[in-house]
């Protein structure tokens, strides 16, 4: 019988165990797609409590919490106590039994704190205080976590407007952490609402100096942008799409929509297509020229509650999993850069774990034989990065690309506890391959390849494929 997070946790096997030791565990981390907070980064942040640390913008928690009767106000609300949510939760966590949750919750408690108890309604007070403890001390702020946890390179999620000031101190003061934004253009394309849309190019026109009067304008003033986050750092580029959008359009048309909505009327349906479509390869041009990566993170049902969603606003915990048929709209928005031999490095994350093969297939009609892996299939996100939604991942690459050139793991979180999402991979990983080794799959007179493969997933290829 194995034990819970032990040394060997998620290790089945003797050889997992020796590639997870020997090869992954002492790895710096990369982690080049996140939400972390760049001010708390910039200021060194040092948190009140664990309830701070852990619990605020948790959506994950908050939904756990939801399901298991725990009232709002212990959620999100203001008038409870950080004590008081933290102690809801903990009496919440013997029953994520099986949810990967509970998973990361205690290996997150040992690899942070060094606490190795099970967190429940019994030991609450007593991991309460003993993690506020360290938080309040020394190497426990923001970024003494990100040092504590080996942290080579951070990239944030930043919008167009931001100024990215925050980035630039933390350069100033000689962080040893890389932190670099991420260009995420979303709300530029965002038309569905013409009153915020027009108040985001204002807004636009007003940070980069460009009088937006019609499309041309539009896209000389993101340009313009673009060109300011290269100068601080900037290598990717991230979209947060339902779906992709390949529609026929010409420049005319976009141009007559660009002032349908910014004259304040709203566009059919057919129109936000066109736009975003036009947008997409735009965005995709601009980065190509930089040499940047785009990210595509696609096929998530966002805000279905409304009552919440006018209560508490977005990623809240009341989104899921979308079913879309992507897979031409994908091909085709591909192809029109490919042709123009203007596709950049490029990583795709699907959502619904039903296209994995079918993403598996597409990355490989676009490989160019320029780069390794130019084209990649993203790690499990979201809803699936857990073990089962990694090893579905990490199968469907291999079988049908190649896992030895896989960009690896990122946290894709909020929070500055969320660093042992690398190790969860790591050992997943580890384990996937040693099971290979033990079963006769893979041969063992090859461990010292697969060893380094296991390092090139869990770092290397990261930092070569994005010029860190």
């Amino acid at each position: 019988m194995k034990n819970f997070n032990d040394e060997n946790f998620l290790l089945q096997t003797a050889t997992a165990e020796r590639l997870y030791h020997e090869h992954a565990a002492g790895l710096p981390i990369i982690d080049y797609h996140c939400h972390l907070n760049p001010a708390y980064i910039a200021d060194d942040h040092a948190f009140d409590n664990i309830s701070k640390a852990w619990l605020e913008g948790d959506h994950y928690k908050w939904r756990a919490m939801r399901t298991n009767g725990v009232e709002e106000r212990f959620c999100t609300g203001g008038e409870t106590s950080d004590w008081e949510k933290f102690e809801k939760w903990a009496a919440t966590v013997p029953y994520t039994m099986r949810n990967p949750l509970y998973q990361w919750t205690h290996l997150e408690l040992k690899t942070a704190f060094g606490v190795t108890k099970l967190l429940g309604p019994a030991t609450a007070r007593e991991i309460y205080d003993a993690c506020t403890e360290k938080l309040r001390s020394p190497g426990y702020s923001c970024r003494g976590l990100m040092m504590k946890y080996g942290v080579e390179t951070v990239c944030t999620t930043d919008d167009p407007v931001d100024a990215l000031e925050h980035h630039a101190k933390c350069k100033a003061d000689g962080f040893a952490v890389k932190v670099l934004p991420t260009w995420r253009p979303d709300r530029a394309m965002a038309v569905e609402d013409p009153v915020a849309f027009r108040a985001y190019v204002e807004r636009l026109s007003e940070v980069s100096g460009v009088s937006i009067g019609g499309y041309d304008d539009l896209l000389a003033a993101l340009r313009a942008r673009h060109d300011y986050f290269a100068a601080a750092g900037c290598k990717l580029s991230d979209h947060g799409i339902e779906e992709f959008y390949a529609e026929d359009y010409s420049a005319a048309e976009v141009a007559a929509i660009f002032n349908k909505v910014y004259g304040g009327a709203a566009l059919t349906p057919a129109e936000v297509a066109k736009f975003k479509s036009a947008m997409l390869v735009e965005f995709g041009v601009m980065d190509w020229e930089k040499g940047w990566t785009q990210q595509f993170h696609y096929g998530a049902i966002r805000n279905n509650n409304t009552r919440m969603f006018r209560l508490l606003g977005a990623d809240t915990g009341f989104d899921s999993i979308g079913e879309f048929n992507t897979a031409k709209a994908l091909a085709k928005f591909l192809d029109r850069l490919a042709v123009q031999e203007k596709l950049t490095k490029t990583v795709l994350y699907n959502l619904n774990p039903c296209a994995n093969e079918m993403i598996a297939t597409m990355i490989g009609n676009f490989q160019d034989g320029s780069m390794p892996g130019k084209i990649q299939f993203g790690s499990g996100w979201w809803f699936l990065d857990q073990k089962d939604g990694m090893e579905r991942q990490l199968n469907a690459l291999s079988l049908l690309g190649l896992l030895s050139r896989f960009v690896g793991m990122l946290t894709d979180s909020r929070s500055f506890l969320s660093y042992p999402r690398h190790e969860y991979f790591r050992r997943t990983l580890c384990n996937v391959l040693g099971n290979d080794v033990e079963q006769g799959l893979l041969p063992a007179s090859e461990l010292p390849f697969i060893g380094k493969m296991v390092e090139d997933i869990s770092c290397n290829n990261a930092r070569n494929y994005f010029n860190f």
